[in-house]
């Protein structure tokens, strides 16, 4: 590591000791870099990692032959587990029932599964493939076939003749006819409405006077009355003549 009076931001004044480059409180920090931790690196000599001091030959003895490495045989000690089942049975046998008696049976004896039976993982159910199954080939002599087609077909002729069968099979209700005593029960009488009252000062009354000789002389009289309105004005024909 460069001492401090080469690489600080400002030069110190006086004696610049060593633990000024190691102490990361007084230390300056450069222009344009991270601020130090203080540590002190090793010289150029110095190799990183770990040294492999087993020697294999190298390149030439890797071209010329192959190494293969044996594996050691070791026995393979597998833990067997307690069979609480067994140790339960075994303590009521012994005639043990309570809870303490049966925790201190299982502390002095020990009963683990058989070794040959292979054990299984949690959570993992026996004959099972992982994954997602293939999708079937498409039945191409089907579809030539038109099988889809007439299969249908078919499903709908047994849907029909089950729709057919179960109408048939329905019961059929009567009609409920009513009798004359519901009918006249439900029946609302037609009723009138009351009649007018008409004053006696507003009621038609006959004429006092007949200026006519005979009803033939009248209906003569009306009949001129009638031909002579055409040249006359008003709705009625009634007024006087229309020159225009």
């Amino acid at each position: 590591m460069l001492p401090a009076s080469l690489w600080s931001e400002t030069n110190r004044v006086g004696v610049v000791r060593d633990s000024m480059s190691i102490n990361p409180l007084i230390m300056k920090t450069e222009l344009g870099k991270p601020k130090r931790n203080g540590n002190l690196i090793p010289g150029p000599n110095y190799v990183y990692g770990t040294y492999n001091r087993i020697f294999d030959g190298g390149v030439p003895a890797a071209i010329g032959h192959w190494r293969s490495v044996q594996p050691k045989a070791q026995a393979k000690m597998q833990k067997l587990k307690r069979n609480f089942a067994a140790l339960n049975k075994a303590a009521i046998k012994a005639g043990l029932v309570t809870a303490r008696e049966i925790y201190q049976f299982r502390a002095t004896h020990d009963i683990g599964t058989s070794a040959n039976k292979a054990e299984k993982k949690e959570g993992m159910l026996p004959e099972i493939t992982h994954g997602m199954p293939h999708r079937p080939s498409t039945p191409m002599f089907d579809l030539l076939e038109h099988k889809f087609q007439h299969q249908w077909i078919e499903e709908q002729k047994i849907i029909d003749e089950m729709k057919k069968r179960k109408k048939t099979h329905q019961a059929h209700f009567v009609k409920n006819y009513q009798t004359r005593a519901a009918f006249l029960s439900k029946a609302v009488p037609h009723v009138d409405p009351p009649p007018i009252v008409h004053p006696l000062c507003y009621q038609k009354i006959g004429p006092h006077l007949d200026t006519f000789r005979s009803a033939e002389a009248r209906h003569a009289a009306f009949r001129a009355n009638w031909l002579d309105s055409a040249a006359r004005s008003g709705p009625n024909g009634e007024g006087v003549y229309a020159l225009n």
